[in-house]
């Protein structure tokens, strides 16, 4: 089901989204997807998923496994938006869902109807292919609602300043 994005309504702007994985390569994803919404008068959403399935213990356990994942995500979260705001100049929002990304990511799509963007970056690792989400959406044709804009893996900050 394909919606209708709104970013180009009245009351709207369009929003760039950046998914934080602690893959070398989402810093380049939200440096580009920042700097776009800066240039474009749009937003930034970030977003971070907390796998599912780390946390199949025992009910205790489990619990403080979880609240240990949401600090760390909160943690990475804080430090991604800070530099956001120190290189960029602008406030990011802020997303930690739990489960699978390729479905909390399209979630977030959905609600929030003025994404219009996703920005990812691919990883320079050939060990490990170009990262798991452009591999999901190259090696079994994932499909997500909106444009997804891939970034080579050898675009530096400045180059891609210079293309924004």
């Amino acid at each position: 089901m394909v919606s209708t994005r709104l970013s180009r309504l009245e009351g709207h702007r369009r929003k760039f989204m950046a998914v934080i994985d602690n893959t070398p390569e989402c810093s380049r994803a939200v440096h580009y997807a920042g700097r776009r919404a800066k240039n474009s008068n749009g937003g930034l959403v970030l977003i971070y998923v907390i796998p599912e399935g780390d946390f199949q213990q025992w009910l205790g356990v489990e619990e403080i496994m979880r609240a240990e994942a949401r600090e760390e995500a909160e943690g990475v979260m804080a430090k991604a938006a800070q530099t956001v705001r120190d290189t960029i100049g602008i406030e990011p929002e802020i997303v930690i869902r739990e489960g699978s990304a390729f479905a909390e990511i399209n979630g977030l799509i959905e609600e929030d109807r003025d994404i219009a963007i996703l920005v990812l970056a691919a990883g320079s690792s050939t060990k490990e292919g170009p990262g798991p989400l452009v591999s999901m959406i190259a090696g079994r044709g994932a499909a997500f609602p909106i444009p997804v804009t891939v970034l080579p893996e050898n675009l530096t900050n400045e180059e891609i300043d210079a293309l924004c």
